[in-house]
């Protein structure tokens, strides 16, 4: 399972900055100013979990049960959330209404949560030293 952890949370972060350059350098000729704060919103949420999955790959003093639980939140969250952030930007570039999507982005936002709450809670259960 950490090497899963540990591609996913690579891939995530490449697509983040893939995404943030895209953002940086494509969509100010497609969208307005506020869209593009909401795209490099979903892009910084995007990396920063990405790079807390590699860490949490790398981590030996947790149990396999909770990486386990704490990646999914993590990856479901940044889909929903990030996800859809970068297709409420884009609906319109592609034609599409996608604000029936709205409702979804918080739904991504409290699964990043939960799954902080469950890595607090993970840390607080190790019963060695560091």
């Amino acid at each position: 399972m950490n090497k899963t952890i540990l591609i996913t949370g690579a891939s995530l972060a490449l697509i983040a900055v893939l995404f943030g350059a895209f953002g940086a350098h494509g969509l100010e000729k497609l969208v307005d100013a506020n869209n593009i704060a909401s795209f490099n919103t979903g892009v910084r949420y995007q990396m920063y979990h990405a790079i807390v999955c590699i860490i949490l790959g790398n981590m030996k003093v947790l149990e396999s049960s909770s990486k386990k639980r704490i990646f999914y939140l993590f990856v479901a969250g940044i889909a929903l959330f990030s996800g859809s952030i970068y297709l409420l930007v884009l609906d319109e570039v592609l034609g599409i209404s996608l604000s029936s999507i709205g409702f979804i982005t918080p739904m991504g936002g409290f699964l990043l949560i939960f799954g902080w709450i469950f890595f607090i809670i993970s840390l607080v259960k190790i019963k060695s030293n560091f």
